[in-house]
């Protein structure tokens, strides 16, 4: 394995660091605002699920109690 040296390292790092695309406010804030849309809507799913399952549950030990 080739070694450099810290020199070279840092170049090397500073010219993939200047290659980065970095997003604007406005993408970090679209993205963000999807995240708990989607947060939200997951959280809907799952509650709806359980009370789904839990009423399924009931009828069918209600049946037998």
């Amino acid at each position: 394995m080739a070694r450099t040296n810290p020199l070279q390292f840092i170049q090397q790092v500073r010219s993939e660091v200047s290659k980065v695309v970095w997003p604007t406010r406005r993408e970090v804030m679209l993205t963000t605002v999807m995240v708990f849309i989607m947060a939200a809507l997951t959280a809907v799913f799952f509650s709806l699920v359980d009370l789904l399952i839990r009423g399924g549950l009931q009828a069918v030990l209600g049946m037998f109690g």
